[in-house]
């Protein structure tokens, strides 16, 4: 009885999602949010939005010219 106690009590901790409102919000966003989205849940992109918000800051920004582009061959 014990065990089911500990059980339920854990339950209570836990949030729980109700599926069909969340399958209801997620239909209705745009491409463009869903790839937001997935970048936010994205452990390593949230890493590197958190560390670019420290940098900022911190004043440790890079002038946008002075910035590597990625995917390009012709960085300078």
């Amino acid at each position: 009885m014990n065990q089911v106690h500990n059980m339920l009590k854990e339950m209570d901790k836990v949030e729980l999602v109700n599926l069909e409102r969340l399958t209801y919000i997620l239909k209705g966003l745009s491409a463009g949010e869903l790839e937001t989205l997935e970048v936010l849940l994205d452990k390593e992109s949230s890493e590197s939005i958190r560390q670019s918000i420290r940098e900022l800051d911190d004043r440790k920004r890079i002038p946008i010219d002075e910035c590597k582009l990625w995917g390009t061959s012709s960085n300078k």
